[in-house]
């Protein structure tokens, strides 16, 4: 399922999330489901993270495009939305269904919406904005279905309360989301805000920063949770630090939305439970503790180690860091195992300190811009595979690419490869052993494609 962070509604083809059989509204204090959308590939691996965080408090599902939750007892929703939004490091946000029908027309979607009691969710005072995701739905104008939610949503409130509330497409009170298919309509309440890639620590960026939720799903497909056993972690080509920024705080056990706030806190139902939510910020904050493992980060950039350096202590990661500027094809291995996580910049950026005019115009732009041709590329991917092989005996390197053909391009016989998504764009993250049998056994859940002689792309 994709969600449209922008102002004014419009068509998304995305993925049907899994829906239960059940048509008509939900009531605010009734047991719904919430459902936490996420990138491709990514489902197994926000399922496990997840059940992890909610434990015996409710059911989860991977479907589609996204993980289902069940809470176990109603009284139990609010506190899974607070651990949701405030530990998930995959979701991309936490939607609260409520409503569903089989539609034609838009007003089978103002119907359904207008059997919601959206009085028991905002005041007449409070606004809203209605985005709009879909997948082969037969309407012709999605911005015509989603102005219909927002009249359902101000008749309700108007015959309520004599008022209706206003929009405001930048920072609403109430966000919601219509998820169309091809027969079913589902309305959900986002009680994220703002996507939670959105930690609230980075400021600095470079032209193609990496996600969050990306970065946090190289970690979890590697496996790499920060345990002595996983070994030090080092990002030679860091960027904005994303990647360190992320291996960091799941090291020090840091909640990734303790920096932000959430939508959720200035809607009806949760003000009831908001010195509940008080109580799980505040222990999250005292959980916090000192790294077991290094983390070690880098790039040839001044400009850009100068961003992430500034981002980790915004982050609150500066201490648990070592950030050092160095050309990738010549930093030597900083201890003597650990695992490489790798997100290859495209041009300018990863050409080596001594190549003059390149690296100048690289220290000016510090962006991820393509290579002038393969035969660039290939040359680079090999001078790093040699360094590897000299410097990082006895390491694991996670590499993530676009490029199917990228172990051939470095010579490297990878021993797993995972299906992510960096947006649309279909990747692998790559991993090879610089030494085989050296490093521990895989434990991910993730799914994983089987080496290229057992399998063809």
């Amino acid at each position: 399922m994709s969600l449209n962070d922008k102002p004014a509604p419009r068509r998304v083809i995305g993925s049907r999330p899994h829906a239960q059989p059940v048509e008509g509204a939900l009531r605010a204090d009734q047991v719904a489901v919430l459902f936490l959308p996420c990138a491709m590939g990514v489902e197994p691996l926000l399922e496990s993270e997840a059940a992890r965080i909610l434990g015996e408090r409710a059911r989860v599902q991977a479907g589609r495009g996204g993980v289902e939750v069940l809470p176990r007892q109603s009284q139990g929703m609010a506190e899974c939305v607070f651990l949701l939004n405030l530990e998930s490091r995959l979701a991309q946000r936490v939607l609260w269904r409520v409503a569903q029908r089989i539609y034609r027309h838009e007003d089978d979607i103002y119907a359904m919406a207008r059997q919601v009691d959206w009085s028991a969710w905002i005041t007449p005072r409070q606004t809203l904005r209605v985005d709009v995701t879909a997948r082969r739905s037969p309407l012709r104008s999605l911005n015509f279905a989603s102005l219909r939610v927002k009249d359902a949503v101000c008749d309700v409130l108007r015959d309520k309360a004599g008022e209706r509330p206003s929009v405001d497409t930048q920072r609403p009170d109430l966000s919601l989301v219509l998820h169309l298919d091809e027969l079913q309509a589902l309305l959900y309440v986002d009680t994220s805000g703002e996507a939670l890639f959105k930690r609230g620590w980075r400021e600095d960026t470079g032209e193609a920063p990496l996600k969050e939720t990306l970065a946090a799903a190289m970690l979890a497909a590697a496996d790499w949770q920060g345990r002595p056993e996983d070994g030090p972690l080092l990002d030679p080509c860091c960027g904005a630090g994303t990647i360190p920024i992320e291996a960091a705080q799941i090291a020090c056990d840091i909640a990734p939305g303790l920096q932000r706030r959430f939508a959720f806190e200035r809607l009806l139902p949760f003000r009831a439970h908001l010195a509940s939510w008080q109580s799980i910020r505040e222990a999250a904050r005292q959980r916090r503790h000192p790294p077991r493992v290094q983390i070690f980060a880098g790039d040839v950039s001044f400009r850009m180690t100068d961003f992430a350096t500034r981002n980790a202590e915004r982050a609150g990661v500066r201490d648990v860091i070592e950030f050092k500027t160095a050309d990738a094809l010549q930093r030597p291995a900083p201890v003597e195992r650990g695992v490489l996580m790798f997100n290859p910049p495209y041009g300018e950026r990863i050409d080596p300190k001594g190549s003059g005019s390149s690296h100048a115009r690289a220290e000016q732009r510090a962006g991820r811009e393509d290579f002038e041709d393969r035969e660039e590329a290939g040359a680079f991917f090999l001078r790093l595979s040699a360094h590897w092989k000299r410097q990082y005996s006895g390491w694991t390197a996670w590499v993530l690419s676009p490029d199917m053909k990228l172990p051939g391009a470095m010579r490297l016989k990878e021993t797993r490869r995972v299906v992510l998504f960096n947006g649309p764009i279909e990747c692998r993250l790559f991993r090879f052993d610089m030494v085989a049998g050296a490093m521990k056994p895989v434990r991910s859940d993730a799914p994983a494609e089987p080496a290229p002689d057992q399998s063809v792309d």
